[in-house]
């Protein structure tokens, strides 16, 4: 599993490790079942505290993206759809208050916004 910290950013680190996770999830490149290294090894991997993974791991077992079996391991939880799509409506959500407040700040009318973004979804789907 590859994830890359970076210490250029405001964001701290268990985020970091969180969103990745999140997203090697909802894009399919970790599947339900697959294992996730244990704390300490992803925390000498990363030259980081275990303490720091801790905080990731119980924050992604919380929101049930992980689930952890005693003598076994942590895995990748089964597929809740339902909980991954209001995850990627929320991610989805927060690209749209991004590209609403640039458009505020440099004058873009509403309606070139909403055409752009009609334009982006149309093109996926083509």
């Amino acid at each position: 599993m590859d994830l890359i910290i970076s210490s250029k950013t405001s964001k701290p680190i268990y985020e970091q490790i969180t969103s990745q996770i999140k997203e090697m999830v909802m894009t399919g490149k970790l599947k339900p079942g697959d294992p996730i290294p244990s704390m300490r090894a992803l925390a000498r991997s990363l030259h980081i505290s275990v303490i720091t993974v801790q905080k990731a791991y119980d924050a992604l077992q919380v929101e049930g993206f992980i689930e952890t079996a005693v003598g076994r391991g942590t895995f990748i939880a089964p597929v809740n759809r339902d909980f991954y799509q209001e995850e990627q409506q929320r991610q989805a959500e927060s690209h749209l208050q991004a590209a609403a407040e640039i458009g505020r700040s440099c004058g873009i009318p509403v309606e070139k916004l909403q055409e752009l973004l009609e334009l982006f979804y149309r093109e996926e789907s083509e």
